[in-house]
């Protein structure tokens, strides 16, 4: 069973910042792509970052220049760094990641998601 945490959400002003981590453990041979998707009340789940094993990375237009997604291999570790932060930026935040549970099958998990409310 493979399992993503997520931390660091919470309430922001508006120009605030913060930094959303995901930690993956359970069982598994190896973690290939990792991201981080939102879901505002009414809207559908949207694309905001996703990083591969050798660190690439890939922003939706909202995300460019103010997030940035990085990961520690070591610590099967995603984080993203949000900054100068829009009230439109309020959703939950979720984590996800393709993960190789044994050496013939990979699966893709959700963390349960963390909000992130940017309000004055």
């Amino acid at each position: 069973q493979v399992q993503l945490v997520e931390s660091g959400g919470g309430l922001v002003q508006p120009g605030g910042f913060l930094r959303l981590s995901c930690a993956a453990s359970g069982s598994f041979d190896s973690i290939g792509a990792m991201g981080w998707y939102r879901q505002a009340p009414g809207k559908q789940r949207e694309l905001v970052a996703t990083i591969t094993s050798s660190s690439s990375t890939n922003y939706a237009d909202s995300a460019k220049g103010r997030f940035t997604i990085s990961r520690d291999n070591v610590a099967n570790t995603v984080y993203m760094q949000m900054n100068i932060l829009k009230p439109e930026d309020t959703a939950v935040y979720y984590c996800n990641a393709f993960v190789r549970v044994r050496f013939d099958t990979i699966r893709n998990y959700w963390g349960q998601g963390t909000q992130v409310t940017v309000s004055s």
